[in-house]
């Protein structure tokens, strides 16, 4: 990772590290964004900063990865990733418990993987009647 790459994203993956899940918001036109980047995907401006995130949202996709990407995530495999789009506007993709599926409300908790912290979803019990 270059280190203008580690720089932009210290924030989000200082977060990680605390239980935090942050995005990015503009001040500008208001969008959000989970990816970290020097502008607004939206509108372009610059002016933009860190927010905590509840970690609350609801599954967009989900797949099963039987075949891991790279050797960092045999040892995980096999495991499901999703597309969440957090209440705050946002999309995310990271790893989720066994059986979640497309639709469900779900809430992000955090596990260490080697060196680095990662997000995984599990049902949100808040949603769960």
């Amino acid at each position: 990772m270059s280190p203008d790459v580690k720089l932009l994203s210290a924030p989000y993956v200082a977060g990680l590290e605390e239980g935090v899940l942050r995005y990015q918001a503009c001040l500008e036109c208001g969008a959000t964004q989970t990816l970290p980047r020097h502008a607004c995907r939206r509108c372009g401006a610059q002016r933009l900063e860190w927010r905590d995130s509840k970690g609350r949202g609801t599954v967009y996709a989900t797949t099963v990865v039987t075949r891991a990407p790279s050797d960092d995530f045999r040892a995980l495999a096999p495991y499901t990733l999703v597309l969440v789009d957090l209440d705050e506007k946002s999309r995310l993709m990271a790893h989720a418990q066994t059986g979640v599926a497309i639709g469900d409300r779900v809430v992000a908790t955090f596990f260490k993987h080697g060196e680095r912290t990662l997000v995984r979803f599990r049902p949100d019990s808040k949603e769960i009647s």
